[in-house]
Parts: C-alpha cells; sequence; structure tokens
C-alpha cells in the first residue's frame, strides 16, 4: 500500500508539472496599451510643452477657429509639437444644426467645409491619410439634414486623399417612451457604408475617472461606444450635472490640469486612445 501510495503521488506530482509547462508556454494575453492625450481650444504656449509631454502622448491640433472664437491658436505650432514628441488629434469645427437647413444646403457646406479643412491640413504639413476629426457639440439625435452635412464632409475627404473622423457625444439622451440615443450611435447608424475614425466625449462618472491620469488609460471603448478610437473623459470646467461623484478628482476651481502643471497654468480636456498619434495616416491603403 505504501508503495502503491508513494507511485501515485509522483505520478500526481508529474500531472502538475505537466500543466504547469502547458500553461506557461502557452501564449499569455496581453492587455492593449492606451495612450494619454489632451485638448484646449487655446494653444498651451511653447513653454509649455515639455511639461504636459511628460503625462500625455497626444494633443488636439484645431486647423478652424474652436467653438466660440474667431481664430486658432494652433495654426503654425505643428513644428513645435513633434520636436517635443506629441502625436494629433486633428480638428475641424462643425456647425449648429439650426445652421444647416437643407439637404441642398448641408451638402453643399460639408463640401466647402471638406475643401477648406484639407487645404489647411496641407498647409500645416499633414500628409495623405491624415485624420481630421469635425467637432459636432450637440448631443442626442441628429437632424436629416445634419446627416447630409457629415456625409459630404467624409465624401470631400476621401476624395482629397484624408480621413474622416468625429468628435462627438456618447451621453445617452432619452427621446421618451423608453427609447435612448446617443450621437455616436445615431451617426453610427447613418453612414451608409461610409468610413468614419470615432473620438468621443463624456465626462459623467462612471464611467469617467474625473481629472485622473492612471499609469493605465482605461480603453476608449469604456467610454461608451466599442468603436471609439479616442475618449475625452474629463473636460474644463467640470459639468456638475455630469460629475457629482467624481467631483473630488477635480481642482476647487473646477478645471482640469496636469499632474506636473503645479501653478495650474494651463487648463484642458483629457483623453484616453488607442494610439499615441490617433490623427495619423494608416501605412498600406487608406481603407
Amino acid at each position: 500500500m505504501r508503495s502503491l501510495g508513494l507511485f501515485l503521488f509522483a505520478a500526481v506530482l508529474s500531472a502538475c508539472a505537466s500543466l504547469l509547462y502547458v500553461a506557461a508556454s502557452r501564449p499569455q494575453a496581453v492587455e492593449a496599451k492606451n495612450f494619454l492625450g489632451f485638448d484646449a481650444n487655446d494653444y498651451p504656449g511653447d513653454e509649455a510643452l515639455p511639461v504636459l509631454r511628460k503625462t500625455f502622448s497626444f494633443t488636439s491640433y484645431w486647423l478652424s477657429p474652436p467653438p466660440g472664437e474667431k481664430s486658432t491658436s494652433w495654426l503654425g505650432k505643428r513644428s513645435a509639437l513633434q520636436s517635443q514628441g506629441f502625436g494629433f488629434v486633428v480638428l475641424w469645427n462643425g456647425p449648429l444644426q439650426r445652421n444647416v437647413k437643407s439637404a441642398s444646403d448641408a451638402q453643399q457646406k460639408g463640401k466647402l467645409d471638406g475643401q477648406a479643412a484639407v487645404k489647411a491640413a496641407r498647409q500645416e504639413g499633414f500628409p495623405i491619410g491624415t485624420v481630421i476629426f469635425l467637432d459636432v457639440e450637440e448631443g442626442g439625435r441628429l437632424s436629416p439634414a445634419y446627416h447630409e452635412y457629415v456625409h459630404a464632409w467624409i465624401d470631400t475627404l476621401a476624395v482629397e486623399g484624408f480621413r474622416a473622423g468625429v468628435y462627438c457625444s456618447t451621453i445617452p439622451v432619452n427621446e421618451g417612451a423608453g427609447i435612448r440615443i446617443t450621437t455616436a450611435d445615431d451617426l453610427q447608424d447613418k453612414l451608409a457604408g461610409r468610413k468614419l475614425v470615432f473620438w468621443v466625449f463624456n465626462d459623467a462618472c462612471p464611467p469617467s475617472p474625473g481629472c485622473a491620469f492612471p499609469e493605465l488609460p482605461p480603453a476608449p471603448a469604456k467610454g461608451g461606444f466599442a468603436g471609439a478610437t479616442v475618449w475625452q473623459y474629463a473636460q474644463s470646467p467640470r459639468r456638475k450635472q455630469f460629475t457629482a461623484h467624481c467631483a473630488a478628482k477635480y481642482p476647487p476651481d473646477g478645471n482640469c490640469y496636469a499632474p506636473r502643471d503645479t501653478a495650474r497654468k494651463w487648463f484642458l480636456d483629457a483623453n484616453a486612445a488607442t494610439s499615441a498619434d490617433p490623427s495619423a495616416p494608416y501605412s498600406g491603403q487608406i481603407p
């Protein structure tokens, strides 16, 4: 009996060793790396770049005036940002829905804005295949005319060899009768075969961590849209109706600042992305 017990014990040890060997030799799942970035309406200044680069891999770059502005302070700054190693999310301000009156008006506006965005991108040195994100500030379902505008924008960029992106909301809007819609879902549902790169904003806590800069940035898909490549998870100033559960993560003035900006000179919006350069062209053919 003792010999049999020793034999069984040895067999068990051998089996366990075999299982450990198989587990060790099996490829391990590697969590996808995500990257932090910031965006701001105003260029923060050359002196800010070394400080911000210690936290962020990419930055916004406004080709047009941001919402509510008459000019953009980002033009001519691409080389300075590149020299610090920043990637980009390139932006163009889209119209408000009330300014897109009809389908024909939308198509004309979309084409003209697309052409102007491409011209500005080329002047700033951005290469063919760069993603230019259309800034859509309004949340919820978009009008049929606005979808026509977006389609014309996408088609115009494609003809010029650039790729279309959109910055839009993933915060659900209640339409009643149990229907809730996000702008990202509404846009995706009406693309009619077109391709669009999604940069989504959702600063509601949760899913947002608030004004925080984790070593392992959150996956953009956690912002409420599975196809997102960039997620803006914190805004400046914080929106109290969405951020009550993470108010402590923001400074007292309600703005978000980089960890090493101890003087709090440059308030910003915080983002996470699947790439350190979300607007960069794809290698090979443009999809």
